[in-house]
């Protein structure tokens, strides 16, 4: 028993010096996250395009002194002066949006309060324009187009907040990208709070579950308890959990080490207000709805990036398609021609927080190959969970050809185009696969998957299962749009090579 025991630990211990060294390896990719810039960035450009719309309906640019010398010198300086203050604004602009926590999650703000927070900030810059130009002495600048550029730039940050807000809404109720949550305890309280997170599915709140904080009431008379405080942090890796709420009154110190794991895992904690006293001095009470929570830890999402690389791919997928489309309708003649059987072949594969979706390729074996699997099961080359086989019997010839240079995979541009996909991202498994992995790999489902990714460029031949892993693993944990657009770039250079197989 001691040496399993011992074998057990030594394996553990190789596997996270493997995972460390995957770890070191994508870190040569990546750079920090910049969401708060790009939200920072729009705001800042919104400022500008509103101060050149103000100035092309302002009726009165400049002050008319009586002295003509005066006057040619304010005309000559007036648009400089205007560029300046248009600048001035917008720096304004994304310090007073900073400030009054804009650039942080729409999820714990209402659609009302977050306009009349748009409205507040767009004011109190101006007013500090206002007084800018005063103690500068810029008489030059109309206070006309202050007031327009001010009512314009509300004008566009509303709208454009309302539209990112109605999108999100809309990705909701279509059950992509929602916020599954815990909640910890199963009384009146626990109970209101998983009916008003249901009541507002626009929200994207997904129940998941209670936790008791007894172990003998995990198998009570409520159906819905489904673990205990211990196993809490565990069972919300499982279940692809985003939130635990604390809905009664527990241990400090067990509170405490709940927040602690769950830091380390990426999930956030939340309790009910004065249930906690002193546990959350000087935090800010957030509203899910109209639901007072106050969060003991939070995971920074990067909204803004994710929002680019979403825009990345449906600009780079629609490309793709219309550019290759004679390529595919020749593979498409080429599949027919070759082996009788469907052009396309389907499979249901596993996505973001193990959402399933239909996967497509181009079909590069015979039409029945998934009941060809389990036969050639013991001729496996890959340890682990993957299945692999040189001169797999049920590979076709056309298909052959298309596996060396990853042609099979073009049709799921249109998984990325409809979102079920990215462009990079984790290879998406089969739900056989998914059963058999561990906790810590359910890591690689937390973001969509790709069709391609760190995995594909830096060890597609290697048969370890480890590998496979820990390269996906890195990916997630140091994601951003650099190491994306570098792995497309080798990507290339890795098809061109015909590495595929």
């Amino acid at each position: 028993m001691a040496t399993l025991d011992y074998l057990k630990q030594a394996t553990i211990s190789s596997q996270r010096r493997h995972q460390a060294r995957m770890q070191e390896r994508v870190r040569l990719f990546s750079r920090p996250s910049f969401t708060i810039m790009v939200w920072a960035m729009l705001d800042f450009v919104s400022a500008l395009i509103a101060g050149f719309i103000a100035f092309r309906i302002r009726l009165d640019p400049v002050v008319k002194p009586t002295s003509h010398t005066v006057l040619r010198h304010l005309e000559a300086t007036a648009p400089l002066v205007s560029i300046a203050y248009l600048l001035v604004f917008g720096v304004y602009l994304v310090i007073f949006a900073r400030l009054f926590g804009l650039y942080r999650s729409q999820d714990v703000r209402s659609g009302l309060n977050e306009q009349r927070l748009t409205v507040q900030t767009t004011l109190t810059s101006g007013l500090m324009l206002c007084g800018t130009l005063y103690v500068m002495k810029q008489y030059a600048v109309s206070r006309l187009v202050v007031a327009l550029t001010i009512v314009i730039t509300a004008t566009f940050l509303m709208a454009r907040r309302a539209i990112e807000r109605k999108m999100m809404q809309r990705r909701y109720l279509q059950g992509r990208e929602t916020r599954n949550v815990l909640i910890v305890g199963h009384g009146r309280v626990a109970h209101a709070l998983r009916n008003h997170l249901q009541a507002l599915p626009h929200m994207g709140f997904r129940f998941m579950g209670f936790v008791s904080l007894e172990e003998d009431d995990e198998d009570g008379a409520n159906s819905q308890i489904i673990g205990n405080i211990h196993n809490c942090v565990a069972l919300a890796r499982s279940l692809f959990v985003d939130e635990i709420y604390f809905s009664t009154p527990a241990d400090k110190q067990m509170v405490i080490s709940v927040v602690e794991e769950a830091r380390v895992n990426g999930i956030e904690v939340r309790v009910v207000p004065d249930l906690y006293d002193g546990l959350a001095w000087n935090a800010p009470v957030e509203f899910i709805g109209q639901f007072p929570t106050i969060p003991l830890h939070q995971r920074e999402f990067p909204r803004g990036a994710f929002l680019i690389k979403r825009v990345l791919d449906v600009m780079l997928s629609s490309l793709a398609l219309l550019v290759l489309s004679p390529v595919m309708l020749v593979i498409a003649l080429l599949i027919r021609m070759d082996s009788p059987g469907a052009v396309f072949y389907r499979a249901a594969r596993i996505g973001r927080k193990g959402r399933t979706f239909t996967c497509l390729k181009f079909r590069t074996m015979v039409a029945d190959a998934d009941r060809m699997k389990e036969d050639l099961a013991h001729k496996n080359e890959r340890d682990g969970i993957l299945f692999k086989m040189s001169n797999d019997p049920r590979i076709t010839k056309v298909g052959a050809r298309l596996r060396k240079y990853s042609l099979d995979e073009l049709p799921q541009f249109i998984n990325v185009l409809i979102g079920d996909m990215s462009l990079v991202g984790p290879r998406p498994p089969l739900a056989s696969e998914v059963e058999k992995y561990d906790l810590a790999h359910l890591r690689r489902l937390d973001v969509l998957p790709g069709i391609t990714g760190l995995w594909q460029v830096e060890a597609r031949q290697d048969p370890s299962f480890d590998s496979y892993i820990s390269l996906d693993t890195a990916y997630v944990e140091n994601w951003n749009l650099l190491l994306d657009l570098r792995i497309l770039a080798r990507t290339i250079g890795v098809v061109l090579a015909g590495t595929g197989s």
